[in-house]
């Protein structure tokens, strides 16, 4: 060993002074981040510390948080006996990391720095933590905020977790497609893209707090050998490197930059020693990154266990070679004792100097200050909340954002977003495992049939599915279970890519790739299929994403950010924009703070505890996205049925305006209706009836002195029993219009009704007054004009063209009836509890169908068609109404007679505090309330949508908790806190483009 040091000493003087004169064009050139401000603490550490201690502070070693009690003992050691500075934790949880952490920190007489190497954040290492797209996806982004946004959250993070230093990002100019260690680690090929974006991305990291350390210097982009196994060979000039490997690495140094990582590369231009890798060498660490290029900062080596050094050296001769070179810390050294007695004997021959590794230790000591560990307590971490910390709303709407602007369409002619009439036409085929989510995702928009394959399935399956598809005009494939290793071409396989072609020879088809791009060289046929979308990862939220993509509720904004081959050069691709439906997301997506909405949760279970309801649901939409979506309690108070997003309630007069102003609406922009018209004009009326001349515009604005409501059923009562001559408990000719379970009604009785509403008198001063009785003649007028009833006028016009799955009448032809929320018991009129038909008595004895009652329907349906009204008529690509037409009906008619009332629609009280609405809602928003207790409302100004739904009626419709708790209105209330807090507090919304852009 000594005559080893002896020889490196002749070297190191006969190579002193070497200098590759690269050029370095730094404008305001800013020093390492960890140098500015005071340095008293580390000055005073350091004039105390040994020199074997100082050796120590220049070690950081690899801990496990998964490990064992062994490895535990050893980390332990190593902090008491030899003093190391600091550690790089490996895999393992999060609780058992924080453990560990505040363990070996009280352990520590100096605060450890503590690494790790999470490019796309802490669950490249530990297990529940939000799993960030990599580096490419920000290339394919090409956005310097979102770069900088990854970055200041993957900050956030690390601190979380008493982080320090991240080994981020990469900023190698990945520009050759068959490198198998960089790739997607990458932003991508040209070094102006990597250049702006790790800027960004460091800028994000230090800005809040942790030292970025960019590498892998002096560049492992351009390299088809894993530096992890063996020693790559970088073969170009210097002036080469100069123009593109190292022009990241320049622009970070000159912005203040703290932390550089040498890869271990052979790189002839800038050192000739055979054998010897970047990371041990004068030339390149001392003379080109520290004199030529200026960089002061804290040079980490690459891991010292990694074959393409470890294969050339023992421990000890290493880690000294790698001092000598003019690196600060040694990463994952063999073995620490070792190591520090060959550095020791290396200083007394003179071959390192106490004076160099004062300069190490002192810049390490110097970044421990600058991240606060002056403070020991700084050090530790707090267990309190830590998995919903690392879990936060604001990661999973920053993952979206990421996935959203780095999704790249390759090929569509004019085939995505698909619209809602299509599906039946489209089908889906997955390779590999795990597609749920996309096949769950995707149903949310229709019917769509969904075939899951392995990814080599036999010949006859193969076939098979060939022969079945072909059937279909539009094929989604999906390329699933896919891997980051270029050997086995990213995971996918031949037979996947033959069936695909196979497909697309006789139909329309769709390749959803999510993998790496470059994995599409290896892919015959992908260029000649009509659709084309990289995803760059496989995960549950990248698939929900692209089957939002390919319906209109997701965007994709990326490119390609390296060429794959000639087919697909970089920069390809083709934006899509235009968002036309609903979608989920966390409030922070569209500036929000998820904070301010969790006081619903408790509004929602007061009203479950004081037995307002057995359960509700509640949904808010902002901007085009649904923010929350939240099921409490159970249909009944007996709790064997919890509510969720499948639950279907009775919207009582919520149908006035979904169903029959709808349709009204409709018949009024196709000129076959005027509201300026009387009843007389489309409802067959005696001339000589009050009811002949009342004008439609005032009474759909309750505004044409009807009476609220007629009992109906009272006149089918005899002495509290129903009548034997008007029901009967099978359907039998005359009998089949069903009222309830097991009762059925006389067919004709509908004519009475009609009759007793045509002679009920009017009221005497024309006022607002609510009524139902309006509705029942818009029911007779839709058929009248259309020749349809009104229940399949609005499932054809609507319902069905928007993708509604559960809104409409009579569910129980549809769906089983554990999936409606019951109502009342119904001891008056039909004893028994109303569960699947329709609460309303009026509305029942109709069969099911009124126009003031009977639609049933979930919350997201409810929301899409509150969604289209606030659109201004259209959703998903389509129109459904005309603008004027929705302008007209939503706005408040008899505003002078103080009648808030539009046409159909509800609006806010004129003095607050007495409507349905909460003191914030603006005029210009509208809605209805149910009977049931249901709620649902739309507010343009704010472009929000707010739907709330219970079963308040359960068991007995005298239940008023509901209003006298204000539930519905203080829950609309804490969603207008929560925006106007957002514009107090100024938070930025940079995520999408505004969801009005359709409008």
């Amino acid at each position: 060993m000594i005559q080893f040091l002896r020889v490196y000493l002749l070297i190191s003087l006969l190579c002193f002074g070497y200098s590759t004169s690269f050029s370095q064009v730094v404008e305001n050139f800013r020093p390492p981040v960890f140098l500015s401000g005071e340095h008293q603490w580390s000055d005073s550490v350091l004039s105390q510390l040994t020199l074997e201690e100082k050796i120590g502070q220049l070690f950081m070693v690899a801990a496990y948080s998964n490990g064992d009690a062994e490895h535990v003992s050893e980390i332990e050691q190593l902090i008491r006996e030899y003093k190391i500075g600091g550690l790089i934790f490996m895999q393992g949880g999060p609780h058992r990391q924080a453990q560990l952490n505040n363990k070996f920190q009280n352990t520590s007489s100096v605060p450890l720095l503590i690494a790790m190497d999470a490019e796309w954040g802490l669950s490249m290492r530990l297990d529940s933590t939000v799993r960030f797209p990599r580096q490419m996806s920000l290339g394919a982004a090409a956005d310097e905020q979102l770069a900088y946004d990854y970055g200041a959250y993957m900050a956030e993070e690390h601190k979380r977790m008493g982080v320090h230093v991240s080994f981020s990002p990469v900023v190698d100019v990945n520009n050759n497609a068959d490198n198998p260690v960089i790739g997607s680690r990458a932003f991508g090929e040209e070094k102006e893209l990597v250049s702006r974006l790790g800027s960004a991305y460091m800028r994000g990291l230090q800005d809040n707090g942790v030292l970025a350390t960019a590498k892998h210097f002096p560049g492992h982009g351009d390299t088809d050998q894993d530096s992890h196994k063996t020693l790559p060979i970088i073969s170009y000039t210097k002036e080469r490197l100069d123009s593109i490997e190292l022009a990241p690495f320049k622009r970070l140094i000159g912005e203040g930059l703290g932390g550089m990582m040498i890869a271990h590369l052979i790189v002839p231009a800038l050192d000739t020693t055979e054998s010897l890798a970047s990371t041990l060498s004068i030339p390149i660490v001392t003379d080109l990154l520290r004199n030529e290029l200026g960089f002061d900062g804290l040079i980490f080596t690459d891991a010292l266990n990694m074959k393409g050094v470890s294969d050339f050296w023992e421990s000890g001769e290493l880690e000294v070679r790698a001092l000598m070179a003019g690196n600060d810390v040694l990463l994952f050294p063999g073995d620490v004792p070792t190591a520090v007695d060959r550095i020791l004997e290396a200083v007394e021959l003179g071959v390192l100097t106490e004076s160099q590794i004062d300069e190490h230790c002192l810049r390490v000591l110097q970044t421990k200050e600058w991240c606060g560990l002056d403070n020991p307590e700084n050090a530790l971490v707090s267990e309190q909340n830590l998995f919903a910390d690392l879990n936060s709303p604001r990661a999973l709407a920053l993952k979206q954002r990421v996935i959203e602007s780095s999704l790249t369409v390759l090929k569509n002619p004019a085939i995505i977003p698909f619209k809602t009439r299509q599906i039946p036409e489209i089908a889906v085929l997955q390779f590999g495992k795990n597609g749920e989510a996309f096949e769950s995702a995707i149903q949310k928009f229709g019917k769509v049939k969904v075939f899951n394959l392995p990814k080599n399935p036999d010949f006859q399956t193969s076939q098979d599915i060939v022969d079945e598809l072909s059937e279909y005009k539009t094929v989604i494939i999906n390329l699933l279970q896919t891997s980051n290793s270029t050997s086995i071409n990213y995971g996918i396989t031949n037979q996947s890519i033959r069936i695909a072609n196979a497909i697309n020879t006789n139909t329309q088809v769709i390749l959803n790739v999510f993998a790496n791009p470059y994995s599409l060289k290896k892919l015959t046929g992908v260029d000649k299929m009509d659709g084309l979308v990289i995803a760059y990862h496989d995960d549950d939220m990248t698939q929900e994403i692209v089957a939002g993509l390919m319906f209109g509720a997701n965007l994709a904004k990326g490119q390609l950010p390296v060429t794959v081959n000639g087919r697909f050069p970089a920069s390809m691709g083709s934006p899509l924009l235009d968002r036309t439906r609903l979608f989920k997301s966390a409030p922070e997506f569209v500036g929000l703070n998820s904070a301010d909405f969790t006081y619903i949760d408790t509004i929602a279970l007061s009203g479950i505890r004081e037995h307002a309801y057995p359960g509700c649901r509640v949904l808010v939409a902002h901007q085009g996205a649904i923010i929350w979506d939240k099921s409490y309690g159970y249909h009944t108070y007996e709790e064997k049925r919890p509510v969720d997003e499948s639950s279907i309630y009775d919207l009582a007069s919520i149908t006035k305006i979904v169903a029959s102003t709808a349709a009204i609406m409709k018949l009024e922009e196709q000129k076959m209706v005027d509201m300026d018209y009387s009843l007389c004009d489309y409802v067959n009326i005696p001339d000589t009836a009050s009811h002949y001349q009342i004008n439609l515009r005032e009474m759909m604005s309750h505004y044409a002195r009807l009476k609220s409501w007629i009992p109906f059923y009272l006149n089918t009562l005899e002495k509290g029993q129903l009548r034997k001559d008007l029901y009967r408990t099978q359907p039998i000719p005359g009998y089949c219009t069903q009222v309830a379970e097991g009762l059925y009604i006389c067919d004709s009785y509908v004519d009475s009704m009609h009759t007793a509403i045509l002679k009920s008198d009017l009221i005497k001063d024309q006022h607002y007054n609510y009524s139902d009785l309006g509705y029942y003649y818009l029911q007779q007028l839709v058929y009248n004009v259309t020749g349809r009833p009104l229940q399949e006028y609005v499932q054809d016009t609507f319902y069905s063209p928007l993708g509604l799955k559960t809104m409409g009448y009579l569910p129980l032809e549809k769906f089983e009836l554990d999936q409606i929320v019951p109502t009342e018991f119904d001891m008056l009129f039909r004893g028994q509890l109303i569960h699947g038909h329709v609460h309303d008595p009026g509305a029942a004895m109709l069969g099911g169908v009124g126009g003031h009652a009977g639609i049933f329907s979930d919350a997201f349906d409810l929301a899409i068609m509150m969604q289209m009204f606030m659109n201004g008529g259209t959703y998903g690509g389509q129109r459904y109404l005309s603008e004027e037409v929705i302008t007209e009906f939503t706005r408040a008619h008899y505003l002078d007679d103080d009648n808030r009332r539009g046409i159909g629609f509800d609006k806010p009280a004129l003095i607050p505090n007495t409507g349905p609405t909460c003191p914030d809602a603006s005029f210009s928003s509208f809605g209805h309330s149910g009977f049931t207790g249901t709620l649902a409302w739309a507010d343009p100004e704010h472009d929000l949508v707010y739907v709330f739904l219970s079963n308040r009626v359960y068991p007995n419709a005298d239940n008023r908790k509901l209003l006298s708790m204000n539930i519905r209105t203080d829950i609309q209330q804490v969603i207008y806190d929560a925006l106007r807090n957002a514009r107090l507090n100024q938070i930025p919304n940079p995520f999408f483009p505004d969801f009005k852009a359709e409008r």
